[in-house]
């Protein structure tokens, strides 16, 4: 299946170092849409509820659509810096924690202003009725994220960054009308992808396993 180089990562290496990529993608160097193709294909090895297999794969490389959806996804990032939900302000009197979401708030931003010049913008499509019920979601959802995960592993193991980003989706509409997705399929993210600058990806700090683990009752 594999035509393309792959790193030498253990699965554990993979799974703890796909790190969110932002300005380290590498907005100068072309993406072979073979290797895309190859990624993906990959992903759809993940599970689908009742094996349905109910997803589509919007790939965009054209330079005016990417610029088009990259001015939509600016204007919603320059909307979510200034609300209080911004990761730039989360944790802001925990001496340890808010450098780090100072970081994430500006690499945020500088995604914000670049994402129309990233050589691939991946949007994962599910089908489902067209007005999505309220209440519990996880089935659908369930039945396209591991898959969009794993294309991102596949890219990671290939040599590639992605990010994994939803604020374009106050504007789905206007996106699908752009690209043409039909109605009765949903977005379930934009994600970035394109070759990385540098090799320093590490595990991320994370809370204790025991802060957050529950056994046998909450």
């Amino acid at each position: 299946m594999t035509s393309f180089p792959v790193l030498d990562l253990t699965p554990d290496e993979l799974l703890t170092t796909t790190r969110t990529v932002r300005k380290r993608l590498d907005l100068t160097r072309e993406v072979d849409p073979n290797l895309v193709r190859e990624c993906l294909e990959i992903a759809l090895q993940a599970p689908s509820g009742s094996n349905r297999q109910g997803w589509q794969w919007m790939v965009v490389t054209d330079p005016s659509l990417r610029a088009q959806i990259g001015e939509i996804y600016r204007q919603e990032v320059e909307k979510y810096l200034a609300s209080r939900a911004s990761a730039a302000k989360l944790f802001a009197d925990d001496p340890q924690r808010a450098p780090v979401q100072k970081r994430v708030g500006d690499s945020v931003a500088w995604l914000g202003d670049h994402m129309g010049e990233v050589p691939v913008l991946l949007i994962p499509c599910i089908r489902g009725a067209v007005e999505l019920p309220a209440g519990n979601q996880a089935g659908l959802w369930g039945s396209l994220l591991p898959a969009a995960w794993s294309y991102a592993l596949a890219a990671r193991a290939r040599g590639l960054g992605t990010a994994w980003t939803t604020l374009h989706l106050s504007r789905e509409a206007e996106v699908a009308e752009l690209l043409g997705i039909p109605q009765g399929f949903h977005q379930a993210a934009l994600i970035p992808t394109a070759y990385f600058t540098g090799e320093t990806f590490k595990p991320a700090p994370r809370e204790p396993i025991d802060s957050v683990l529950h056994m046998d009752r909450w």
